[in-house]
């Protein structure tokens, strides 16, 4: 069998050939929010070696799911779970078979305040603040992990009237970042400090895996861009080593 890094190689040269063609198009693209720093870097860096252009439209996955169902133009999604993926492949409104595990989320307790937030996240217990902020698990991925990780601390019945709901992992961040909660559970990628691979202000906890069930981050070719040259080298580039890095670099698990 051939290394998965020979596969890789082609990829990449695939996508360069691409780019000399002149088949230059342009997709669109839904993001969950708490991928928009790599995301981002990712679409530049594409453009750059393809010709191609992704634009890029940020939210909730859960608030995309739905705006894709009711026949919202954009021909990739890139979700943060595994479930609206798949259930639109069923649907018949993505491609089958072509969804793939993009990136691992990881989700941190933090706080704007130095020194708020301990490494071990005991201040969920301890408690002593007013508000504590997450994701609508209604229809953010985030939300729905950051619940079953207060149910496995036992702290969650307890936590909930202090709940303050952001739309998405986004304006959680902006909840905690402006101090209208004094902590809460964000992304990783939105607190990192990506040349040392730490939490970059603030104070926090980065929670461990074994406290919530596996984080698969999904991505699907949607049949919109079934037709599209950009969208299916989109795909293939998000799978690439330079794509991968970039999500590393992030604080992103990568798939296996």
């Amino acid at each position: 069998m051939l290394p998965t890094t020979f596969f890789r190689t082609i990829s990449t040269l695939a996508l360069l050939l691409l780019s000399q063609t002149g088949w230059a198009a342009t997709t669109l693209v839904t993001v969950a929010s708490d991928f928009t720093k790599p995301m981002t870097e990712i679409a530049a860096a594409f453009e750059k070696a393809t010709g191609h252009t992704a634009k890029l439209s940020f939210g909730s996955s859960g608030k995309a799911f739905a705006q894709i169902q009711s026949g919202a133009p954009f021909e990739v999604y890139l979700s943060a779970s595994e479930k609206y993926p798949l259930e639109l492949e069923k649907s018949g409104f993505a491609v089958i078979d072509s969804h793939f595990v993009y990136a691992i989320g990881k989700l941190v307790l933090w706080s704007a305040t130095p020194g708020y937030v301990d490494d071990q996240g005991k201040i969920l217990t301890t408690g002593g603040f007013k508000h504590i902020a997450l994701a609508d698990p209604s229809h953010a991925p985030y939300g729905v992990v950051a619940e079953e990780v207060m149910k496995n601390l036992g702290v969650l019945d307890k936590l909930r009237p202090l709940f303050v709901q952001g739309e998405n992992i986004s304006q959680t961040f902006q909840f905690v970042s402006t101090g209208n909660a004094e902590l809460g559970f964000v992304g990783l990628a939105q607190v990192i400090d990506i040349n040392s691979g730490k939490i970059g202000n603030g104070s926090g906890w980065i929670i461990p895996d074994n406290l919530h069930s596996p984080f698969r981050q999904m991505a699907v070719l949607l049949k919109t861009g079934a037709e599209n040259p950009a969208a299916h080298a989109l795909v293939h580039f998000l799978k690439s080593p330079t794509a991968l890095a970039i999500i590393e670099k992030y604080g992103f698990g990568l798939p296996k």
